[in-house]
């Protein structure tokens, strides 16, 4: 695609990643497209990608387009013309890496979940409060906000169309785990990933759940499960899901599933699932949302698509109703292609790069916040806590949030936004 002149007279912003694997990709994916799809009031550049693997990041940075390739990531969260690091790491990484990036006088995008303990989280949190002050902004990456039917919804359910909340359900469900003689990568190991189906899908629909909802989640009551004990040692280097598996073996350290409810701060109730092992399942992400107006149900199977029901129709015409969310008024979609021509996975990360690269240039904060991800993390502690102890009810701690309905950022053009 042919740069345009609007992007080419843009000041830049020089983006570095650390880590090259799958969320890596994806992430590389969105600042390589959004400067092509969004008029943006920066330019985001590509400036390099950094791993432990030298040959390994080499061929990234040439697969995705990255100008340079770094072997150690404090060379190069210290880069002159880096501006921006995004940390697309395991978790048990991304504490240091962000507040050592945010110190270095860097904005600061991090993969969910934001850390591996509330501890590291609230260290990370407090570092962004720091840099805030120095005008560095930090936003954690929940990239399913950016799916259009999703900002649509909250926008639904903030103008009152759904009226009270009752019930809040959703379940995220894979299978790649099933085989028992899939191997034990760093996603299986504690000390690497923190939890596994709650922190890698859990955290996901919690954050959907509150920024859906427009409020916390006070309490829960959980039940988790390791179903595979033991795997085979890797035999080689993991690929997205997938690895060789070895003879010897190790044991598995996190969950393979999750079954919580919960309540949220008004008094609606909440259900999740979180599992990895749900055979036939690949990316089964399901929410339904019912007030006393009206329900919401999505299928992320379907993501352009958005089923609403209003309660307030005559009984014998009601019923749910598809909303196709690809006009050019849903958020996102006036970047985008004409009516009916729908998005996928990959386009959350442009949004989410776009929504970052405004609130840089605007000098707003981004959302979703480290203080967002902070709140996930409580919530999939207090899931942890409530598990070990047979489902005991666990209060989560709070503290005062705005739940924002939808950016602005998703509503109205970027050059509309910021002047630079």
């Amino acid at each position: 695609m042919e740069q345009r002149d609007s992007e080419a007279a843009a000041p830049t912003l020089g983006v570095g990643m650390v880590g090259y694997a799958f969320m890596g990709a994806a992430h590389s994916q969105g600042w390589r497209t959004v400067g092509r799809v969004f008029d943006l009031p920066l330019r985001p550049v590509l400036a390099a990608i950094g791993g432990r693997d030298e040959a390994a990041v080499r061929a990234a940075a040439a697969k995705h387009g990255w100008a340079s390739a770094e072997s150690d990531w404090r060379d190069l969260v210290t880069r002159d013309d880096v501006q921006l690091v995004d940390i697309c790491t395991p978790g048990d990484s991304h504490a240091e890496i962000a507040i050592a990036a945010l110190e270095a006088g860097k904005h600061v995008l991090c993969e969910k979940p934001l850390a591996n303990s509330v501890a590291e989280a609230e260290a990370m949190v407090a570092a962004a409060e720091r840099a805030r002050q120095r005008g560095q902004l930090a936003m954690v990456g929940f990239n399913y906000r950016r799916v259009p039917a999703m900002a649509y919804a909250r926008r639904l359910i903030a103008e009152g169309r759904l009226g009270t909340l009752r019930h809040v359900r959703v379940s995220y469900l894979q299978d790649w785990l099933v085989d028992p003689q899939f191997p034990l990568t760093w996603r299986l190991k504690r000390e690497h990933a923190g939890s596994g189906a709650l922190g890698d899908l859990g955290a996901h629909i919690v954050d959907l759940a509150q920024y859906l909802a427009g409020e916390p989640l006070v309490g829960v009551s959980a039940l988790s499960e390791t179903f595979v004990r033991e795997r085979p040692l890797p035999a080689g280097a993991s690929a997205g899901l997938s690895a060789p598996g070895g003879a010897e073996r190790g044991p598995v350290t996190v969950d393979d599933a999750a079954l919580f409810t919960g309540r949220l701060a008004s008094g609606a109730l909440a259900s999740f699932e979180a599992t990895r092992m749900a055979a036939g399942r690949k990316n089964a992400l399901r929410l339904e949302i019912n007030g006393e107006l009206g329900s919401l149900a999505f299928d992320l199977e379907r993501l352009n698509e958005l089923s609403f029901h209003d309660h307030t129709e005559p009984a014998a015409s009601s019923g749910f109703r598809r909303i196709l969310v690809t006009e050019s008024e849903h958020p996102y979609l006036q970047a985008w292609w004409p009516p009916g021509h729908g998005l996928g996975y990959e386009h959350t990360f442009a949004h989410q790069a776009r929504d970052l690269v405004v609130a840089i240039a605007t000098g707003t904060d981004p959302v979703p916040s480290f203080a967002d991800g902070l709140q996930v993390q409580r919530v999939l502690a207090a899931v942890e806590e409530s598990a070990a102890k047979s489902a005991v009810y666990t209060p989560v701690p709070t503290s005062v949030r705005a739940f924002v309905p939808e950016s602005a950022q998703a509503s109205a053009p970027a050059s509309a936004q910021a002047q630079v």
